[in-house]
């Protein structure tokens, strides 16, 4: 589905008077500004007619819900209408989101929306806003990054409550930085305005953040567009994150333009709203009392308003119907292709159990001859590997080093869902990779956690990827009571009294999706008491479930 709607989502670090207070100084301007010249007197609850053809509509409440503002535009043009959407939330003590939309609404139910450009009102929000993603600032042109500032930028890279993507600019050899800022990079990104967090590298940080992002590096002109969830330690995570060379660029910088706006603009209309700005109800639109005019003037005018609302109601559905059928085409793509991955994935699998079940088979038998000394023997449990999450719980009772202290029947339900099979055998690698690392803990040979033992293993040791490993949860999830309670689990009284612990690290069995499984566990007692794993199961309540 191409993007056709412009949607900007970020939270301001001011309050919510202050910031809906910004926002009406900043939407009152735009209006009154060349071209549009309209009449910003008329603001009030409800409907506005502000021109011939343009209506302003505005609603707010506060409540128990939480409070929230709206300014709704809608423009009437040849072939259909346009409507910008403002919105300002907040949910008790959360942070303060603001959301801005633009899309065409056709009058002609076979033809398709025009495609929305960035609003320049984007731009006068982002420069009278504090406004964020996480750790990053957004804002409407590129922040210079200096080397000192490389550290914190690599913390908005690996945030994993940023929603944005980041798109990083280098600069070419022997090419004068602020030129090459000026008459290249502003006028590329312009577009990306709230779509993206901006920024451009002096060719000192540029040196810096290569040499700590090796396998994500950005260099010679080029710009890359880097998704949430980085992982700078995993070198195939690289592939996920688009480079565009200088060479394009300055060859073609109207087609390096519309091809570096697509993935923002895709992203932003695709992700799922914060659950603050979805709880925002739809907006009734109600006509605004006439004053002056007599009773049958006023029926009149409040039924030709009825007749209007209701027209781009209908208006407005077709086009959300349009989406819901585009999307659910291309979920039905999705999971033929998440399918195939599957099998092909499965295929691979074995090969590769396979060649390391030979490779053990020929330590094991240098071992023999006396021909080679390991550190690691061969383990018998990493033979006929389990076909089941049942199997598994079954067998993980033959691991000295690990325990498992959850609920069964969370690792149960695993078995019944489609991807079963192949989360199985990544779960036991993941159990032998922990059983490995706690005997290394025991006997004082591993000196880090698990994902610094995984990326640094010693040879003939099980390792997983160590992508797949989360050191502890987001300061989101921490906070919210139900979630932390869902994530505390039961440990022997000789590691914590109170017989429960947090257990903030986790393993993703298949995917980083919310749809794949979780593994969490507690190695902080690991030398005296193993590792200790308090949940196998789907994924667990968050902010993107």
């Amino acid at each position: 589905m191409d993007a056709r709607r412009y949607r900007m989502v970020v939270t301001s670090r001011t309050n919510y008077v202050r910031t809906g207070a910004v926002i009406d100084e900043q939407l009152r301007n735009w209006l009154a500004q060349p071209p549009k010249r309209y009449n910003v007197d008329a603001f009030a609850e409800g409907r506005n007619e502000i021109a011939r053809g343009v209506t302003l509509d505005h609603d707010s409440a506060t409540g128990a819900t939480g409070t929230y503002g709206r300014w709704r535009l809608r423009e009437t043009a040849p072939g259909g209408t346009w409507q910008t959407t403002v919105v300002t939330r907040q949910i008790a003590d959360g942070p303060t989101w603001v959301q801005l939309d633009v899309e065409h609404l056709p009058d002609d139910a076979d033809a398709s929306p025009v495609p929305a450009k960035t609003p320049r009102l984007a731009r006068h929000l982002l420069e009278a806003l504090d406004a964020h993603d996480g750790l990053a600032d957004v804002t409407a042109m590129p922040q210079v990054i200096e080397a000192e500032d490389v550290e914190p930028v690599i913390d908005e890279l690996c945030d994993a409550n940023r929603r944005l993507p980041i798109v990083m600019a280098s600069t070419p050899h022997g090419v004068d930085f602020d030129a090459w800022l000026d008459r290249t990079v502003d006028p590329l990104v312009r577009p990306l305005a709230g779509l993206a967090i901006l920024y451009v590298l002096t060719p000192g940080a540029e040196t810096v953040f290569n040499r700590a992002l090796e396998h994500h590096r950005v260099y010679n002109g080029g710009i890359r567009t880097y998704l949430p969830g980085v992982d700078p330690a995993w070198p195939a995570d690289g592939q996920r994150h688009r480079v565009m060379s200088k060479r394009l660029i300055t060859d073609n910088p109207r087609l390096a333009g519309r091809i570096l706006t697509q993935l923002p603009q895709n992203l932003a209309t695709r992700l799922p709203l914060p659950d603050a700005l979805d709880s925002v109800p739809v907006m009734r639109t109600r006509a605004r009392d006439g004053v002056g005019a007599s009773e049958l003037e006023r029926l009149r005018d409040e039924n030709d308003a009825l007749h209007e609302i209701l027209e781009e109601a209908a208006r407005e559905q077709r086009v959300r119907a349009d989406e819901i059928r585009e999307l659910k085409r291309e979920l039905r793509q999705a999971e033929d292709n998440e399918t195939q991955i599957v099998v092909d994935y499965d295929e691979q699998y074995k090969e590769l159990h396979k060649a390391k079940a030979r490779v053990r088979e020929l330590r094991k038998r240098l071992t023999e001859l006396g021909a080679a000394e390991q550190a690691y023997a061969p383990v018998d449990l990493s033979t006929n590997a389990p076909t089941s999450f049942a199997e598994i719980l079954d067998r993980i009772g033959a691991m000295p080093k690990v325990h498992f202290t959850g609920r069964r029947k969370d690792a149960l339900e695993l078995d019944d869902q489609a991807y079963g099979s192949s989360w199985v055998r990544m779960a036991w690698d993941a159990l032998l990779a922990l059983q490995d690392f706690a005997d290394a803990a025991a006997t004082g040979r591993a000196k880090s956690d698990f994902k610094q033992w995984c990326a640094d293993a010693p040879e003939g040791a099980h390792v997983i990827s160590p992508r797949k490993i989360v050191r502890d949860e987001s300061k989101s999830v921490k906070a919210n009571g139900d979630w932390r309670k869902a994530r505390t689990f039961a440990v022997p009284n000789e590691v914590h009294p109170d017989g429960r612990i947090f257990m903030g690290a986790h393993l993703r069995i298949g995917g980083g999706n919310t749809v794949a499984p979780r593994l969490h566990y507690y190695d902080g007692a690991c030398a005296e008491h193993g590792v200790l794993i308090g949940y196998i199961g789907p994924h667990l309540a968050n902010t993107l479930t």
